[in-house]
């Protein structure tokens, strides 16, 4: 008895909620298709600024103009080529300017009649020398990993193992084919044994 009367009070509240639903889709406004399309994902629908996407770990938030801008130009071949002329600069200018001050032939044969300006002199030329050969290999190798990314359009080691052979191949053609061959082999095995290390 108990069970029947339970079974006509769930009726009796489903057909309840199936004539509320039914007052609820007549009340409701009809739209159309194209109407629906052009409010979702059409040319006029703007995305919100803050908008939270659940991903990974913890909520992500939409780039805006600004900062997609300053990715991009941060991640631009040129940014990367000037950007390891300049560290190549730095980074050979502090090498040579070592290697200056330890050499024990940079004051020449005539080492006691030269002086204190003379030897600065020399160390000048010196860094200088090396703060130039590190930016151009600097600057041909970052240029020439980014061209190799942007063809093959993938990031991966042997990008930086092509970039090293071409820029090693480039440097020992001036002192003939074989030193270009070996340059490039040796430069490759480098950039690969960095990269192997790096990532």
């Amino acid at each position: 008895m108990s069970r029947n009367m339970e079974a006509n009070s769930a009726g009796g509240k489903l057909g309840e909620s199936i004539l509320q639903l039914k007052d609820d889709q007549q009340n409701t406004q009809s739209i159309s298709l194209s109407e629906l399309t052009s409010i979702l994902i059409g040319p006029n629908k703007k995305p919100r600024e803050n908008l939270i996407v659940p991903a990974g770990i913890g909520p992500h938030r939409f780039k805006t103009k600004e900062e997609v801008m300053v990715e991009a130009a941060f991640e631009s071949c040129m940014f990367k080529t000037v950007m390891s002329c300049v560290l190549g600069f730095g980074l050979g200018g502090a090498i040579g300017l070592f290697s200056a001050s330890v050499d024990p032939n940079i004051a020449g044969v005539n080492a006691q009649q030269q002086t204190a300006r003379q030897v600065l002199r020399d160390m000048k030329v010196k860094t200088l020398s090396h703060a130039k050969n590190f930016a151009i290999i600097g600057a041909m190798f970052a240029a020439t990993e980014c061209m190799i990314e942007s063809h093959r359009a993938k990031n991966d080691w042997k990008n930086g193992t092509l970039a090293g052979a071409v820029t090693g191949g480039i440097i020992g053609l001036r002192a003939g084919i074989k030193a270009g061959v070996v340059g490039a082999a040796g430069f490759a095995a480098f950039s690969t044994i960095i990269d192997y290390y790096l990532r």
